[in-house]
């Protein structure tokens, strides 16, 4: 059964809400099991255990807050062996041109050079689904749809 860890940081909500949405899609998907944790409540080491795994983070001046960078940062200890694997991200923001897509490229630039492949939408937000503030009707549907789509593609690497 393919595994998929969804990590978030939360400072108001909203992040953590399209965290539940995007997990509300992977749970579409049978065969396919789900963790769903803040940043904090995962260890960096149990990293290497899943075969999906996906990150979201408010943005911060243009990026992801520091519990987000700090857990990519220590994840240098296991370098090499998330080769494979497949990532996702996804941010929330105060208002429009915020940075999310930077917040989410940051994401994916980690997960590329621990040589993962990264999950991308050729049809809602690109880079990973994106919210400014609350979660509003089009976000909710590319979270649901983001969520199902990397579940299908996990499953099919590695189910």
């Amino acid at each position: 059964m393919a595994k998929i860890l969804l990590m978030y940081y939360s400072r108001t909500g909203n992040t953590e809400k399209m965290a539940r949405l995007i997990a509300d899609g992977i749970y579409e998907v049978e065969g396919v099991e789900l963790i769903l944790k803040p940043i904090a409540l995962v260890s960096v080491n149990d990293w290497v255990y899943y075969d999906g795994i996906i990150i979201g983070a408010p943005v911060y001046y243009g990026t992801a807050p520091w519990e987000v960078k700090k857990a990519l940062d220590e994840s240098v200890s296991f370098h090499g062996k998330l080769k494979g694997k497949l990532g996702g991200a996804f941010a929330s923001s105060a208002n429009v041109g915020g940075g999310n897509e930077t917040t989410c490229l940051g994401v994916l630039q980690a997960w590329l050079i621990h040589g993962m492949l990264v999950m991308g939408d050729h049809e809602g937000d690109h880079y990973g689904p994106v919210s400014v503030t609350a979660p509003d009707e089009r976000a909710v549907k590319n979270c649901k749809n983001y969520g199902k789509v990397f579940a299908e593609t996990t499953k099919k690497l590695f189910g």
